[in-house]
This record gives C-alpha cells, structure tokens and sequence, in this order.
C-alpha cells in the first residue's frame, strides 16, 4: 500500500494552510512550539474527549489525523522543509491517543496528574523517538509528520496503562 499526500490541501491558500498546520501564531510565535502544540491538544482533550470514551476517541482522532496529514504534508511542501519545527498540528491532533481508555488510569494519582504525566511522556517519546517511532518519519508528506506522533501518543498510553496496572498488582499482594 502506498501512502500518498491528500490533494485538496492543493487548491487551499498558503495562509490558510499554515495557519491550520501551525495552530495560528501557537507554532510560529512561541518557543518550544512542540511543546505548546502538545499542551494545547492536552486541553483539546480535556474539553472534547473525556466522556466520548475509546470508540469516539478513535473516530475522531482518525478524522483528524487524516486532517493533520493533509495540512502538515502541504505545510512541508510549501514551507520547503522537511518536517517544520513550527507545524504542531500533528501534536495537536496526537494528544488524545495518550489517555484512551483514561478512566482507567485514575486512582492512585488524580486527574491532573495523570494528565501532566501523558504530556511529559509524549513529549519524551516525541522528541527521543524510540521503539522504532523515529523510522515512521521516513513516511512521505504528512503520514510521517502525523505517524509518528500517533506512535508516541500511543507508547505514552501503553506506559501508562502498564504504570496503572503494576501499581495494582503491586497493591494487591500486599505492596
């Protein structure tokens, strides 16, 4: 199966383009854009995904990362770079996968906890890009911008639920 870019993004005017890619002056004007990008889809997931549980979680992070992929691959292109520092659409639209299934993951630590505990994580797994994630950027356009991120929202999940779980087991034999 080859992964081509979408072509619609195409026909869009540049400042639209970069605006979307960007999250509007959040990755062209602040320092550490990943970071912010990050943190504003850790809010976008506080306000939309935490009662649409795991199946809503999916169908909208697949629409918006199909979204991202055509707005970050046509920023690549028309920004003549590479994977841009400054498009943080991609963390935006990740954020979400790192608390599927989020209900679960409280108890010990309250909700704000868990919540800096997945931004800190994503970005650790963002930036290292272990576990293979780093290759997924050889993807072309934007699927390498997107996927990798989506991988690392998705080991920050796995790391979290396996915290969870070994807090409980450890618990429940008398820890």
């Amino acid at each position: 199966m080859k992964l081509t870019q979408p072509a619609w993004t195409r026909f869009l005017p540049t400042p639209m383009v970069l605006a979307w890619a960007t999250l509007g002056p959040i990755g062209r004007r602040l320092p550490a854009p990943g970071t912010w990008g990050s943190v504003a889809g850790l809010l976008y997931f506080t306000a939309v995904f935490t009662d649409i549980g795991v199946a809503g979680t999916l169908v909208l992070s697949l629409v918006g990362g199909y979204l991202a992929v055509a707005f970050c691959g046509e920023a690549e292109f028309r920004m003549g770079r590479k994977d841009p520092g400054e498009v943080i659409l991609d963390e935006f639209v990740a954020m979400p996968l790192c608390f599927l299934a989020w209900p679960a993951l409280l108890g010990p630590l309250p909700a704000w906890a868990i919540f800096l505990t997945g931004l800190a994580l994503f970005r650790l797994f963002d930036i290292a890009k272990p576990l293979g994630i780093k290759r997924l950027q050889d993807l072309p356009g934007g699927w390498g911008i997107v996927l990798d991120d989506t991988a690392a929202a998705l080991a920050t999940c796995l790391v979290m639920h396996a915290g969870q779980w070994g807090w409980h087991a450890f618990h429940a034999h008398g820890g």
